[in-house]
């Protein structure tokens, strides 16, 4: 009987000296239950780790909870306090016994404290969620990007800089032609844009062409940490304008704009609807940063010679001491034309080549027809051309896309004097010279703008790049548009200092030519009998034999243009001249 009374009133006795007695006491009688429970709790712990629906969310490239973090550096604490505490646990027990009093109520008390610690984890592991979808940091201005380094760029880049700083600006245009290097320059503006924290949010996405707003929207939404609770366009642009609102300060940009586009359809607010944000747009047409109603526009133009071989040769690798290489590359890097796309992809190339490489890709670009060509630029060849394209469908009007066409045939990097082209047959229904010298004065205007030609520092001329004039030839050698091979425009070109001599019987077998240029020739007009539909002659830096004595021949003649041109004397003859409706002597 005594065996079986014992150790029930052992056990009430300890039940009692837990509930009534000192911490100190708790601590001895209840070790075995605290060790049993740290045990328990330290497993519970490990069956609950979030560590792997960590992983699996950073793999899914979501953010994690910044408490999910903190809680997991805790209990990667508690883990490792728990590991030596029952490594300590292991070392003085014997046969599950503790003998030493003293040590088993300091080892109770703390592995009291830590059970306590543990228990709060685990009552706050059981979050659902321990990740979320954050915003895009905006990987055009996080990737490794080439500095903008030209004066033309760094030029642009400023001002678009100060526009951005300016409170009453909230639209910028930046246009300029194909492959002058829009894009880059306007990931430039959004890097330092961010760097100096002068906007809450930084958006780019690109329009083209065709655009997709769906696309589009969806893009800006990433950028917001934004998920769409509908799918129509419509109702994403709303959600889109509503959350965009509640961000202060927004930069948008849009890149590659190649006509009037409403940015309501995406959902962006600006202007009225936002006064924090700010747009800048990029084209090669500066129509369409008028029609949009850009406060400022700003021009990016092609490289100069320096700025061009600077970039060429640091894209290149090449260095001071090889003349001879640099003499070829240098006509190499003449070849692109000032463009960057064309620079950069030409001289990564060649980069590291031998000498022999570089001359044979001289001799390529000598002995093609055309100055750039798709075998060596490969998809920036295509970019040039579809713009190209594009750009000129985009002309609707028929004389336009014939000046055009006919500043095509002027050599490359000469000036074109607008002037000259009003008897090249352009508005045939404008009689009036007064008239039709105003058509001709608008139709290079339109081109600039669609940067299909280029602006010199005099107001009366203007020029077309290479590469533009490469593609109008090859738009001019197929198809509906092959008048270049018809005679009834002729350019005849030599040097100043060595005038060419025209014979008597050239012009033979030309009688449907009606559009003359001449220029640094000498020549007498006494052959002219031979060109019975002349209506326009434009001479410049000419030498004209037995001028005067010729007009008899002339009777077709309708435009006559001296241009720093010889002459021996302007006698009654000209007044013979029953068609002549322009006299312009310079």
């Amino acid at each position: 009987m005594t065996e079986y009374v014992a150790p029930i009133a052992v056990k009430i006795l300890t039940n009692q000296a837990k509930e009534y007695t000192s911490p100190y006491l708790r601590y001895v009688f209840c070790y075995g239950e605290i060790v049993e429970d740290f045990t328990n709790n330290a497993l519970k712990l490990r069956k609950h780790m979030v560590k792997t629906h960590v992983d699996e969310a950073k793999r899914q490239l979501e953010h994690i909870y910044e408490d999910v973090e903190d809680w997991l550096r805790r209990a990667e604490k508690e883990l490792e306090e728990t590991q030596n505490l029952k490594h300590e646990i292991d070392c003085v027990k014997c046969f599950k016994w503790c003998p030493k009093w003293g040590w088993r109520c300091c080892l109770s008390k703390k592995l009291a404290e830590n059970t306590s610690i543990i228990s709060k984890l685990l009552e706050t592991s059981n979050s659902a969620q321990v990740s979320y979808h954050g915003s895009l940091q905006g990987i055009e201005f996080t990737t490794p990007t080439d500095c903008v380094g030209p004066a033309s760029s760094k030029s642009a880049l400023i001002g678009i800089m100060e526009a951005i700083n300016d409170n009453g600006v909230n639209m910028i245009g930046l246009y300029g032609m194909v492959g002058v290097g829009k894009t880059t320059l306007a990931k430039e503006v959004g890097k330092h844009a961010r760097e100096q924290k002068l906007y809450d949010k930084i958006v780019m996405f690109t329009v083209s062409q065709n655009p997709n707003i769906n696309k589009i929207q969806d893009k800006v939404a990433d950028f917001f940490g934004f998920k769409f609770e509908t799918s129509s366009q419509e109702g994403k642009a709303e959600a889109l304008f509503r959350s965009m609102q509640g961000v202060n300060k927004i930069l948008v940009i849009v890149d590659d704009l190649w006509e009037e586009f409403k940015l309501e359809s995406i959902g962006i607010p600006f202007g009225d609807g936002h006064k924090g944000c700010k747009i800048l747009l990029t084209t090669c047409h500066q129509q369409v940063c008028i029609k949009i109603n850009c406060q400022k526009v700003i021009q990016l133009g092609i490289l100069s010679e320096d700025e061009a071989w600077v970039l060429f040769r640091e894209r290149a690798g090449l260095d001071h001491y090889c003349s001879s290489l640099n003499d070829v590359a240098k006509e190499v890097a003449g070849e692109c034309k000032g463009l960057p796309p064309v620079l950069d992809t030409v001289a990564r190339a060649l980069k590291d080549e031998s000498l022999d490489a570089w001359r044979a890709l001289k001799q390529r670009f000598k002995d093609s027809r055309h100055l750039v060509n798709e075998e060596v630029l490969g998809d920036v060849f295509k970019g040039l051309n579809a713009y190209l394209k594009e750009g000129n469908n985009q002309i609707t009007e028929n004389d336009i896309q014939v000046c055009f066409l006919l500043c095509s045939l002027v050599p490359d990097y000469e000036e074109i004097r607008i002037d000259i082209q009003i008897g090249v047959g352009l508005f045939p229904n404008v009689y009036s010279i007064e008239d039709k010298s105003k058509e001709i004065g608008m139709a290079p205007k339109i081109l600039q703008k669609s940067s299909l030609l280029l602006e010199t520092y005099n107001a009366k001329t203007i020029r077309m790049h290479g590469v533009v004039r490469d593609f109008a030839h090859r738009l001019t050698s197929t198809g509906e548009n092959r008048f270049m091979v018809k005679d009834e425009t002729l350019f005849l070109a030599g040097e100043w200092d060595d005038l060419q001599v025209v014979s008597k019987t050239f012009f033979g077998e030309m009688k449907a030519l009606q559009v003359l240029l001449l220029r640094n020739v000498s020549f007498s007009p006494t052959g002219f009998h031979s060109l019975p539909n002349l209506k326009t002659w434009c001479c410049i830096n000419c030498e004209l034999k037995n001028f005067s004595s010729s007009m008899t021949n002339m009777r077709s003649l309708e435009i006559l243009a001296l241009f720093g041109t010889k002459i021996d004397e302007i006698s009654e003859e000209l007044v013979k001249l029953s068609t002549l409706k322009l006299l312009y002597v310079e």
